[in-house]
């Protein structure tokens, strides 16, 4: 088939390559976010779609918004039989759905109906879910309401942070996504509607949602701290200050909330329950390092506390 690949982050560029290599689907054009300021250099740049695209002189489309009008004559003249997409990060309108004859197929990375929306790898970590996967489906108007193509599983892992959860399914994903497109091409795939029981919601995670509150029981903490990591972080405040914090870790020893415990196997904090763990602590304007580092640096006078 000839494929118009939407897509924008990272965890697209599995799909991308492998759609790319397929011999069974042409790539002949891409529609991602546009080029924007990324890193800590500050600098314009291409989305990580957008580069891969570059490397293998696919022509590239940066609407701001896929109703522009030339964006849509361009989609049209180019006639997809479908428009794959993982993650692109736009809502796109009805007259632009109904361009491919096979619409636009979605790589989502929740078992739907759950953690419909944006951060779903986030929202099953947070809620304490013992298994995730991923899901094909054909994009409408609704949010991530489409007939389902295909799914898989994946157990989430104690250890698991959103980034190495979501590098997981992005490599699986990519091979759904490809077995769902042949299947269509073929006509041997059908979308199932969504159940009705089942529906839950995963909003973007802003910055503010990385916040640990040292009054809620150790496991809450440590769920969202695994939870936005790596994007936006865990974070604390400290002497007005505040500290960037790599996932904690849940231990069976109890302090008073908000202290903090300095020991030669660790930094620790009270919760409402048992202590957590200090992994790694980032300053304002210093590298993360390993806890105990910042500790020391930082030398902390007795009976200091978080906020």
């Amino acid at each position: 088939m000839r494929l118009v690949f939407a897509g924008t982050p990272e965890p697209a560029v599995p799909s991308l390559r492998r759609l790319i290599e397929s011999d069974k689907h042409e790539v002949v054009a891409v529609v991602t976010r546009p080029d924007a300021v990324r890193g800590r250099g500050r600098k314009v740049t291409r989305s990580p779609i957008g580069q891969l695209a570059d490397e293998h002189g696919i022509p590239v489309f940066t609407p701001r918004k896929p109703s522009e009008p030339d964006f849509v004559e361009a989609l049209t003249e180019l006639a997809p039989d479908c428009c794959p997409v993982v993650a692109y990060g736009a809502l796109l309108p009805e007259r632009v759905l109904d361009i491919p004859r096979h619409g636009w197929i979605n790589l989502h990375f929740s078992l739907l109906p759950a953690w419909r929306g944006a951060a779903p790898v986030q929202a099953a970590i947070l809620a304490g879910d013992e298994y995730t996967g991923a899901s094909t489906f054909r994009i409408e108007k609704g949010l991530d309401t489409g007939p389902v193509f295909g799914t898989l599983t994946e157990k989430i892992a104690i250890s698991d942070t959103s980034g190495t959860l979501l590098e997981r399914l992005a490599e699986s994903g990519a091979h759904l996504l490809e077995s769902t497109l042949d299947g269509v091409e073929s006509g041997v795939v059908q979308a199932v509607p969504q159940s009705m029981d089942g529906i839950s919601y995963a909003p973007k995670v802003e910055q503010e949602d990385g916040q640990l509150r040292w009054d809620q029981p150790a496991l809450a903490i440590a769920r969202r701290s695994r939870a936005v990591t790596p994007a936006p972080g865990a974070w604390t405040e400290f002497e007005g200050m505040r500290l960037k914090l790599g996932p904690v870790e849940m231990v069976e020893e109890s302090l008073p909330e908000r202290a903090i415990d300095v020991r030669k196997t660790g930094v620790y904090i009270g919760t409402a329950t048992t202590a957590v763990r200090l992994t790694q602590v980032q300053p304002p304007g210093k590298r993360m390092m390993p806890a105990l580092d910042w500790a020391r640096g930082a030398r902390l006078a007795p009976g200091a506390v978080v906020a």
